[in-house]
């Protein structure tokens, strides 16, 4: 993995409605990429930046994917950031299906035309053990000002709805919820407004990161909030400050689809990857 960082490290930089990743391909090489170096790579004025780190590598299905947050931190699941990979091998391949696996478990992907990706990321957590929260309880309602529900979606959500998205303070709401002791993995955190019974506008705070343009699983857990909760079906378009994803809560899991885009391919030097270690 990177021969200890004295090897260039090519990587690909992609984003989901502005919510950006770092991806690097290992598949035909191995390359480590260590907290401390997904940290480094995530500073948006001393590395290059991003939402999170992806690394591909060799799986059972088509790819592997791990996922770091820019705090270093990994993350099992990462919606956009899987949509721009499948994307990615879509095109590499000509594939129209893929079979992804993560530490999330098995994802499908495919192409649903018009330049859009489509990705199933399974099956949401509704038990409060599972999402994981530090005590037995009710998951729709949880004993936080505002009543806010939990999911999980391979990492812990929290969706406060509101009647307006954009009178929400959430640079203060978001991390103060993020580190809140029901959470003992920490948790991003939504800000939704139901606009109709299929249509939601929504703002997120990251796990790790912080505000970002959009989230993927933050879209997954809120469309499956919404609908636990009798605000709406179970299909939606929800709009993020970055753009618009349609959801779909099926009996295989929450399809999520949406547009991507490949920005630039660069190549890390060898001794901005030293001045990491």
């Amino acid at each position: 993995m990177c021969s200890e960082n004295t090897d260039n490290l090519p990587f690909m930089k992609m984003h989901g409605l502005g919510n950006d990743f770092v991806v690097v391909d290992a598949r035909a090489q191995a390359h480590e990429i260590t907290p401390e170096i997904a940290k480094g790579i995530g500073h948006r004025h001393f590395g290059v930046g991003f939402d999170q780190l992806a690394v591909i590598t060799k799986g059972k299905g088509d790819a592997h994917l791990t996922f770091f947050n820019s705090d270093g931190s990994l993350s099992a699941a990462c919606g956009n950031a899987t949509r721009c990979i499948a994307r990615f091998i879509m095109d590499e391949t000509g594939k129209s299906d893929l079979h992804l696996t993560t530490d999330r478990g098995d994802l499908a992907a495919k192409d649903a035309g018009n330049g859009l990706t489509s990705v199933n990321m399974g099956q949401p957590q509704l038990d409060w053990a599972e999402v994981p929260l530090a005590e037995q309880m009710d998951t729709l309602a949880l004993p936080i000002d505002g009543s806010p529900t939990a999911t999980g979606m391979g990492n812990p959500h929290c969706t406060f709805f509101v009647d307006d998205v954009m009178a929400a303070n959430l640079k203060e709401i978001g991390p103060r919820i993020e580190h809140h002791p029901l959470y003992p993995q920490r948790t991003n955190v939504q800000i939704a407004q139901v606009i109709g019974p299929d249509h939601i506008r929504m703002r997120v705070w990251e796990r790790g990161v912080g505000v970002t343009l959009a989230s993927g699983s933050s879209s997954c857990a809120t469309a499956v909030a919404a609908a636990r909760r009798g605000l709406t079906g179970r299909q939606v378009r929800i709009d993020l400050d970055g753009g618009t994803l349609h959801l779909n809560w099926a009996k295989d899991g929450v399809w999520m689809t949406g547009p991507t885009s490949h920005v630039f391919s660069g190549v890390f030097t060898a001794d901005f990857l030293d001045s990491l270690k």
